[in-house]
C-alpha cells in the first residue's frame, strides 16, 4: 500500500510556506458572534449555547452559508481569517463592534499507523495540527512499524506530493514539527513479519501432522 519505487524522488517540505486553509463547499463551520462587550449573541441558537455547544453551519454546494440575522452570504474561497473579517463587516450593520470566531469542524487527515493494518480518520481540532499530534491521537506507532519511514501524501492523488519523515530519534523529530493540511494521508510503513507469515503458511501442515499422530496413537497404542 502506497509503495514508491526505489529511486522515487520525494518532495522537500518547506516549513516557511504553510498554506492557510481555504473554506470550500460542504465544509461545516462553528460560528461564534460576540458583541463589543464580550457577550455572545443570544440569537445564535440559544438552547445550544446554554448547553455549552456551538451550532454548526453547512457551506452549501454554491459556497453559501445561512446565518442568523444576516441570512445567506457567500463564504467559500476565503481563509478562516478572511471569513471572520468578512462576517464582522456583515454583522456591523446590526451590532456595534462585532467579533467573530470561526472553526472548521470537518477538517481531517487519514492515518495508517502500521502499514495497511490500522487506519483511522483524525479530525484536526486546531489550526496548528502537526504530524506528531495526528500519530498521538491514533495511539502512536507500534514496535512493528518503521518510525524512520513515515510518508505524507498530499494533494491530488493522480499527481500527489509525497514527503518522507523520520521520527526514530529526537534529532530527526525536530524536522517533522510541521502543520498538516486537511485530507493529508499519513502512512507509516510496517516491518515485514517473516515469522508470523511463515507460521501462517505452515500451520495447516502442522495441524494435519498433529491429527495424523493423534490417530496413529489411538489405532496403534
Amino acid at each position: 500500500m502506497f509503495k514508491t519505487p526505489k529511486q522515487f524522488k520525494y518532495n522537500n517540505f518547506d516549513t516557511t510556506g504553510v498554506e492557510e486553509y481555504i473554506i470550500r463547499p460542504f465544509d461545516k463551520l462553528k460560528v461564534q458572534v460576540y458583541s463589543n462587550n464580550g457577550y455572545i449573541l443570544v440569537d445564535m441558537e440559544a438552547k445550544q449555547i446554554q448547553a455549552n455547544q456551538t451550532p454548526e453551519y453547512l457551506v452549501d454546494k454554491n459556497g453559501n452559508i445561512k446565518l442568523p440575522i444576516i441570512n445567506t452570504v457567500h463564504i467559500a474561497g476565503k481563509t478562516v481569517e478572511e471569513a471572520e473579517t468578512f462576517l464582522e463587516k456583515q454583522y456591523s450593520s446590526y451590532i456595534k463592534s462585532p467579533f467573530v470566531i470561526i472553526n472548521v469542524t470537518n477538517r481531517r487527515v487519514f492515518v495508517f499507523s502500521s502499514g495497511a493494518e490500522k487506519g483511522a480518520v483524525v479530525y484536526m481540532d486546531n489550526e496548528n495540527f502537526t504530524l506528531i499530534e495526528a500519530l498521538a491521537k491514533v495511539g502512536g506507532i507500534s514496535s512493528f512499524a518503521k518510525a524512520y519511514r513515515i510518508k505524507l501524501i498530499r494533494g491530488d492523488l493522480k499527481n500527489p506530493q509525497v514527503y518522507v519523515f523520520n521520527i526514530r530519534s529526537l534529532d530527526k523529530m525536530k524536522k517533522t514539527n510541521f502543520i498538516l493540511q486537511s485530507n493529508d494521508i499519513i502512512y507509516v510503513e510496517a516491518r515485514p513479519k517473516y515469522a508470523s507469515r511463515l507460521l501462517g503458511e505452515i500451520s495447516p501442515y502442522i495441524s494435519l501432522l498433529t491429527s495424523i499422530l493423534f490417530l496413529y496413537g489411538i489405532l496403534y497404542k
